[in-house]
């Protein structure tokens, strides 16, 4: 037996998207019907998430169709976890690796991949949420969506969840990576400004204390640091903000639009995003590229997702064998580990889960 053991598993969760046009309002109806989106008793979410599904179904059609009227982030997770299956593999810790790959909202669900896992009879799972940035509406849910799928299926090994990775080193030094040659093509830091844009939540979502805004924040300054440049222009601000609620800001359109007014080139960083999906591909490179030119942008570059990018999958791969070698050696983290660069208890994301690397029986 090798040191680690006979077989490891490991779940990639991320958020799913429509795989035709007429899976989009099946796939809105399954987000909106979230108790962590809508946090109204079971009836009434469901009502409101038929009600909001219907509605939005077809612009959000419209812009599914700008990239072949579905989703491109199923196949480009399934790209990922072959990727980080191949690595495990070589590492050679455990006899054999198999990776996963569990959607929030559209298919593969969390309770056809825990079928596939207890069939596959591993010794360890880990779970691993492709969300850098820890959120309750994102992380959280999707573990605790598998957490159910898992005990309906009586999943019998021990599992350990990484709830979160804003500054862990390879994914940092990706980023500065592929954000260093986006400067080059924007003709330099002097003169330009780097947008490090996430996807917004609602004010009072942040509010009850989720540590979101604080780790997208905690990422961009470490990426800003890692590239050596100084001084260097940048911003956070989030963008995709839906419905009448007030939304953490900066919004990235105004923030374009500032930029354009000052003459300012811009970067464009999608640094909570890993795969390319609608946010990145239309909402970034169709309708803010166009925003861009309006607002008199001189130059505009978007930073592609990390996707398959070897520093990323390294990254993935370090805090899967990490997981895999705490869920067998202990019981729960400690509180320096469970926060990465040691975050006040109020920030901490275990307020709100088993998370970081806490083993489960």
């Amino acid at each position: 037996m090798s040191a680690g053991g006979k077989r490891l598993a490991v779940v990639l969760f991320n958020l799913g998207g429509p795989d035709s046009p007429e899976a989009v309002q099946p796939f809105l109806f399954n987000l909106f019907n979230d108790p962590a989106i809508i946090g109204a008793p079971a009836p009434v979410r469901w009502a409101l998430a038929q009600l909001i599904s219907r509605r939005r179904a077809p612009l959000a059609q419209s812009i599914y169709g700008e990239i072949g009227g579905r989703s491109p982030i199923l196949p480009l997770t399934q790209e990922q976890a072959g990727a980080l299956e191949a690595r495990l593999a070589a590492e050679g810790s455990w006899e054999e690796v198999r990776v996963f790959v569990a959607m929030r909202y559209w298919h593969p669900r969390a309770s056809e991949v825990a079928q596939e896992v207890a069939a596959n009879a591993p010794d360890q799972v880990v779970l691993l949420p492709l969300y850098p940035q820890f959120s309750t509406t994102t992380s959280a849910s999707s573990l605790k969506e598998w957490r159910e799928a898992a005990a309906k299926v009586a999943l019998a090994a021990p599992s350990a969840a990484v709830c979160c990775h804003p500054l862990e080193e390879n994914f940092i030094r990706t980023h500065a990576a592929l954000l260093k040659a986006a400067l080059e093509r924007a003709g330099g830091p002097e003169g330009t400004r780097v947008l490090f844009s996430a996807h917004g939540l609602p004010k009072r979502v942040i509010e009850k204390g989720d540590p979101y805004q604080w780790q997208v924040e905690q990422t961009a300054e470490a990426v800003a640091s890692a590239l050596g440049i100084g001084p260097l222009d940048w911003t956070v601000c989030y963008q995709s903000r839906v419905g009448p609620l007030e939304w953490i800001g900066p919004s990235t359109d105004a923030e374009i639009e500032r930029a354009g007014a000052e003459g300012k080139n811009v970067v464009l960083v999608p640094i909570a995003f890993v795969s390319e999906h609608s946010e990145t591909l239309v909402e970034l490179d169709i309708e803010y590229r166009k925003l861009a030119e309006e607002a008199g942008v001189p130059r505009y570059v978007r930073v592609p997702a990390l996707g398959t990018a070897p520093g990323y999958i390294e990254a993935l791969a370090t805090m899967a064998l990490a997981a895999a070698r705490w869920g067998q050696e202990s019981g729960q983290m400690s509180k320096q580990e469970t926060c990465p660069g040691g975050a006040e208890a109020r920030l901490c994301p275990a307020r709100f889960s088993r998370c970081a690397v806490a083993s489960t029986a």
